[in-house]
């Protein structure tokens, strides 16, 4: 281990973490809902997401753009906050998107909002505890979900927006990690096969180190998702996600129904992912 990773290494996640975590994806339920991307509300819970993330310490980007749809231009709002320990380290980048599924009355608390509220906790452990040898950026993205189906004018404005943002800024970003629907009650952790190989075992490592090992798993499947617009931009990517979310294993069926609120989710998920993430930024260089 190299003496940056040695420094870097006293990045802890705490349950207190956890609780904040729960109570700002919480608030942003109750506040925001729905938030459907392009809408008023939606850039409302935007607005909230950016004070949170101020509240953390870090200096947080409201960054407004618009983006062609299948029913015409829309103003979307992604949100940043960047951690910097020194110009010349590396980076890594952490993304979730806050909006909910359109037309379905969707709370989103855990496809949204629990993800969510995550960043802003490892935005305030980051700014308390100050890493060394290591750059990280957040990244609330707008318009992950679809109007009707994934395609160039539908879904996924927010991500191919900061990712075409992260190239320009030309970054050694070491790493891109997509949370999605991880504050779960029953955490079943998957990581697609659609992202690059070694992060991918990077993660199963990661999770060993964060003693959650039991809880994470490689999948097989393809999942379309924020991290798919950073690997079409050319960065390595993976996703980390929970998509067995229902009644009953398999079913799926609290995922984009009314049924996504705060009750099915939990601190004990939201602090083992972030112990995740945060050994995700104390050893992925």
């Amino acid at each position: 281990m190299t003496t940056a990773a040695v420094l870097a290494a006293a990045l802890a996640f705490w349950p207190a973490d956890a609780k904040l975590a729960y109570q700002t994806s919480e608030k942003l339920v109750e506040r925001h809902t729905p938030r459907d991307a392009g809408t008023i509300p939606g850039r409302l819970a935007a607005r909230f997401i950016f004070d949170a993330a101020n509240a953390s310490g870090l200096d947080a980007t409201f960054d407004s753009f618009s983006a062609e749809t299948e029913s015409g231009p829309r103003l979307f709002a992604n949100i940043t906050c960047d951690y910097v320990s020194d110009p010349s380290a590396p980076w890594l980048v952490f993304v979730s998107h806050y909006d909910t599924k359109p037309g379905v009355a969707c709370p989103g608390a855990n496809d949204g909002a629990s993800t969510s509220g995550l960043l802003v906790a490892i935005a305030s452990r980051l700014f308390d505890d100050k890493p060394k040898g290591v750059n990280v950026r957040l990244v609330w993205t707008d318009g992950e979900e679809c109007r009707k189906a994934y395609s160039k004018k539908d879904g996924f404005w927010g991500s191919r927006h900061a990712a075409k943002k992260l190239k320009g800024d030309k970054l050694d970003v070491r790493a891109v990690v997509c949370l999605d629907m991880l504050g779960d009650r029953d955490l079943n952790i998957s990581i697609p096969r659609n992202g690059t190989d070694s992060l991918r075992g990077g993660v199963l490592e990661m999770a060993k180190r964060a003693g959650i090992a039991e809880k994470v798993s490689v999948s097989d499947d393809l999942v379309k998702d924020d991290h798919v617009a950073f690997l079409d931009e050319g960065f390595p990517a993976v996703d980390i996600i929970d998509f067995d979310y229902g009644s009953k294993r398999g079913l799926n069926d609290y995922w984009h129904t009314p049924a996504d609120t705060m009750d099915k989710v939990s601190e004990e998920s939201l602090l083992a992912v972030g112990r995740l993430a945060i050994a995700i930024i104390n050893e992925i260089r």
